[in-house]
């Protein structure tokens, strides 16, 4: 099955690939963020390659729709954008955009309906300036200045990890709860309270002048701490013991 109709995501095409091992591992990388339209233009050692199956390792599917084209004119003639990927100046007059900047960019396309395509060069070199030219962007990784070769797969995962990341079903942050429910107010003012007549028999809150704005203080660090049931219920324990080995 060749790839010829985008979907809802953009086309990752390689640029006369050299290794079959390097497209498996594009394969795979793809795959892990949810990219499956693979585009291959002019493989050195042809196609299919059983060395890039055999990388894929669960990703076959991948390499299985793969697209191959003779050359990059036919793989990107049906796309309305194409960004390539280069890590170093072309000499050309285009927009340079990161990473995450192009594959925001991608999306508002793709939601638009438009056809996107990625451009990946071969390993050693990596896209030709006729190759660039035929972009309308130009997508740079920030890598260390002094070392700034990326393995294809690598490359490819940079940019599929981006693509996932700005979908609408990835959520920034997530709390584990380990089967415990966040504390209620009522139970952190509990422990506030148990800890405060605590310290207070002991003679913590002194100069007694002192006395209610350290009292404040405690009980905002109380709730400034976002506890859980299971949490509460530790530190009342934790006093208890305190108090008892005490007596």
């Amino acid at each position: 099955m060749n790839d010829t109709d985008l979907g809802p995501e953009p086309a990752i095409v390689l640029v006369r690939p050299q290794m079959g091992e390097n497209i498996g591992a594009a394969a795979r990388a793809m795959l892990n963020f949810g990219m499956s339209r693979m585009r291959i233009v002019a493989p050195r050692d042809g196609w299919p390659n059983p060395k890039a199956v055999a990388m894929a390792s669960g990703a076959g599917r991948v390499l299985d729709g793969a697209g191959l084209f003779d050359d990059l004119d036919a793989a990107v003639g049906d796309c309305d954008y194409v960004f390539a990927t280069t890590a170093r100046s072309r000499g050309l007059t285009k927009p340079v955009l990161s990473p995450e900047r192009a594959m925001q960019q991608a999306r508002a396309l793709q939601a638009e309906g438009k056809k996107v395509a990625i451009l990946f060069g071969p390993e050693r070199a990596g896209l030709e300036n006729d190759d660039v030219a035929r972009a309308n962007a130009i997508i740079s990784v920030p890598v260390n200045p002094e070392f700034a070769s990326l393995n294809l797969a690598q490359c490819v995962l940079l940019t599929a990890y981006e693509w996932r990341r700005h979908s609408s079903d990835v959520v920034p942050e997530v709390m584990e709860m380990a089967k415990t429910d966040w504390a209620k107010a009522g139970e952190v003012a509990a422990l506030a309270d148990h800890y405060e007549a605590r310290l207070d028999e002991a003679g913590f809150f002194f100069p007694p002048e002192k006395a209610p704005g350290m009292k404040t203080t405690l009980r905002n660090m109380w709730t400034r701490m976002v506890l859980t049931r299971s949490d509460v219920q530790i530190l009342h324990g934790v006093l208890r013991q305190l108090l008892r080995r005490k007596d």
